[in-house]
């Protein structure tokens, strides 16, 4: 875009209003928010949204379709026309904001936003919002809530339905956090709003409103299965056949892999996953996509990644390098030690980007062989890493050595070939 039609885009007039709406319909709205919507000659939302604003819509009222598109066809249809989108509570958290702004220029667009579903939790508990967790679970997996289960934490989930503080008090029973107390808070900020509290191990709640939020202080028993901050989870907490890079290892493979907000790694060979997963814990903006050609290690990544509460983990079936066509470009990649396979290598260092980072490990002659070789044709960093752990000597205890692995560390920098 000239930088003149860019002037001219953010001096006109925006067409579309996206009003943030709470429970307490048009009372909660300031002048400006109603004046809007009785100005847009079409209002979408929620046929909930639309009923609670309905005494100030003078235009036409459009219910979201079904399914739900994601791409605003019809809100885009009617650029240039004053048009009203409603939403709930804060529309750019986790909201129909946010959907709608990838398609817009700001200047497009004014927002109202109202407090969300977070915000009036917060100020019922008399919770420092700040100090704690929030997560959405609306039409999302309940095992994102997994990562953040640590003793004493206070966390704020906004569930889909109904069923949803039922399903969340069960995950918390089986993964050992069954005596954590929950909080369902029901239609918060309108006349029907309903809080009350159980412990997950007791629920047993049948009339609960479909608009809820969970406030859960967390508990964990003996048995809890807990998730810890930083690199280097133990072994015990993956299902795995053998095939996995161990603890110290990944530790310092992930260390070399530096993961930075918001980028996307290769896990090529990724046997149980470990590598992908724990980049992902290490931050919520952060991607992975795992390739590993072995159909029941495949599903034993699917069933870590749920487990570790990464269920956005991407696994691609297949053998590299043909398994890497037509994938995203990778800001980081990760080769295991068993073998690279011919032209594995080259392959993810051309798709690599300029900066990103390449962290191959060999724990065959072979394998090794291969990073020797592109140590000396193209630089990086060589490093021979060995374990030795306790282990029983008959009656006595002794040292017995791991496998060694040397590790090939490669920034790009430039073209490969």
């Amino acid at each position: 875009m000239a930088p003149e039609q860019e002037k001219t885009l953010v001096a006109q007039a925006p067409w579309l209003s996206i009003i943030g709406i709470g429970e307490d319909g048009l009372a909660g709205l300031g002048d400006d928010a109603k004046a809007a919507i009785a100005s847009a000659e079409t209002v979408f939302g929620g046929r909930r949204h639309l009923e609670l604003a309905r005494a100030a819509i003078t235009g036409k009222a459009r219910p979201w379709p079904q399914p739900f598109d994601a791409a605003m066809v019809d809100v885009l249809a009617l650029r240039g026309v004053k048009t009203c989108v409603l939403a709930s509570g804060d529309p750019f958290f986790f909201g129909v904001g946010v959907t709608l702004a990838r398609h817009l220029q700001p200047g497009e667009f004014r927002a109202y936003p109202a407090p969300s579903a977070f915000s009036l939790a917060a100020s019922r508990l008399g919770w420092a919002l700040q100090d704690v967790d929030t997560v959405s679970l609306h039409g999302r997996p309940l095992d994102l809530v997994r990562p953040l289960l640590h003793p004493g934490r206070k966390l704020l989930a906004l569930t889909s339905d109904a069923a949803g503080p039922e399903a969340l008090a069960g995950l918390l029973r089986d993964t050992g956090f069954g005596y954590s107390r929950l909080t369902i808070m029901e239609a918060l900020g309108g006349p029907q709003e309903k809080i009350r509290s159980v412990d997950a191990n007791t629920f047993a709640f049948t009339d609960i409103d479909p608009l809820n939020l969970v406030a859960i202080e967390v508990k964990a028993d003996a048995a809890a299965k807990i998730l810890p901050l930083g690199f280097g989870l133990s072994d015990d907490l993956f299902e795995h056949d053998g095939q996995i890079t161990k603890r110290e290892i990944r530790a310092m493979t992930l260390s070399a892999l530096s993961p930075r907000r918001g980028e996307l790694l290769w896990d090529i060979g990724a046997g149980s996953g470990s590598i992908g997963i724990e980049w992902m814990l290490a931050h919520p903006s952060l991607f992975a996509i795992a390739i590993e050609q072995h159909g029941e290690r495949a599903a034993r990544v699917r069933r870590n990644a749920a487990s570790f509460g990464v269920p956005g983990l991407q696994l691609v079936e297949g053998k590299a390098p043909d398994a890497l066509a037509g994938l995203p470009q990778p800001d980081a990649i990760f080769i295991g030690g068993g073998g690279s396979g011919d032209g594995v290598l080259e392959a993810a260092l051309d798709a690599l980007k300029i900066g990103g980072r390449l962290v191959a490990n060999a724990v065959t002659l072979e394998m090794e062989q291969v990073l020797l070789s592109a140590h000396a044709r193209l630089g990086g960093t060589l490093t021979r890493i060995s374990v030795d752990r306790a282990e029983p000597v008959g009656r006595m205890t002794g040292w017995r050595a791991a496998m060694p692995v040397t590790q090939w560390i490669f920034i790009k920098k430039e073209l490969t070939t």
